[in-house]
């Protein structure tokens, strides 16, 4: 007997779950929330997942209740006897926190990790992950998606003459060139110096960009402070245009005002993240379909591979 499969959403991530649910060919599974009136909640299923392939979708960006949500379906659908508990987790929160950059200071995506295993997890989903080493952190598969198989079909289809890809920063140079080499672009870097978390003190570039449309490259932003600054610097070396790609849109704080006041002529993200308002500047790709199809190729034991490769 085919073990049946049935998916369930976090409340920060149940539009996504509805459009995944929507390409899987199932409907979005009944789950109540109860809260008590100091803030505590306690989801419960309202339907048997005994024996069942369970998925649950949920991005744990902050705040934490996001993720202590994921943490309590894992552990109910775990007492419900389901056999297979996968956490699908298109944005995996704290994942900055993935070393000791100073002492003591936490590494937060470790525990998140351990905590997720904990609770019942069996294998975890997820999407460009701010360190690719995070998967290290897991005794459990982790099958960790490319968003480039959403941006680089979009890229294509600017058609853009002189193309050349940027990395805001030395960390993300993996990531960019992985892109330009797919495209077949030249491929510049920037470098920065940070006085503390999301506070750039200098910045400079590596590379030419003088004539060229520049696409900045990026797993997420969050106040959108290096890509808008990035943005400044390759308009001010003489770039035609700056257009940024990033997976994740936490944008924070002032970020869309950042942008609305940028040289850049448009950001485009996935909905990893639900966006918090609708902007000029700002194009959603649907991340929907890929992780409709990853899980479905999963349920039928067929090969994923193709979605790990730039």
């Amino acid at each position: 007997m085919k073990t049946p499969a049935k998916i369930f959403a976090c409340n920060q991530s149940k539009l996504l779950a509805s459009k995944i649910s929507g390409h899987f060919g199932i409907p979005v599974g009944k789950v109540n929330f109860s809260r008590y009136s100091d803030g505590e909640f306690q989801p419960s299923f309202e339907e048997s997942v005994r024996g069942a392939r369970i998925f649950i979708i949920g991005s744990t960006q902050p705040s934490s209740e996001n993720l202590m949500e994921m943490l309590l379906m894992l552990d109910a659908a775990k007492r419900a006897s389901a056999r297979h508990i996968t956490a699908v987790m298109p944005y995996f929160g704290w994942a900055r926190q993935d070393r000791k950059d100073k002492p003591r200071v936490p590494i937060g995506a470790k525990l998140i990790a351990k905590l997720l295993e904990t609770a019942g997890a069996t294998r975890i989903i997820t999407m460009d992950l701010h360190a690719d080493q995070i998967q290290g952190f897991f005794e459990k598969p982790v099958d960790h998606l490319f968003a480039s198989t959403i941006f680089l079909p979009y890229i294509e289809s600017l058609k853009l003459s002189n193309l050349t890809i940027a990395s805001p920063d030395m960390g993300g140079s993996k990531r960019a060139y992985a892109y330009s080499k797919y495209l077949t672009s030249e491929v510049v870097i920037c470098y920065k110096q940070r006085e503390k978390a999301n506070r750039i003190s200098h910045m400079e570039l590596i590379g030419e960009v003088k004539g060229k449309n520049v696409i900045l490259v990026d797993d997420m932003v969050d106040t959108a402070g290096t890509l808008t600054k990035a943005a400044t610097l390759m308009k001010d070396r003489g770039a035609i245009s700056v257009r940024a790609i990033c997976t994740h849109a936490l944008l924070s704080g002032e970020a869309y005002d950042k942008i609305e006041e940028s040289e850049l002529e448009e950001l485009i993200v996935t909905d990893s993240i639900p966006p918090r308002i609708s902007h000029n500047k700002v194009k959603v790709l649907s991340c929907a379909p890929l992780f409709a199809e990853v899980m479905h190729n999963l349920h039928f034991n067929k090969s994923i591979s193709s979605k790990f490769i730039m």
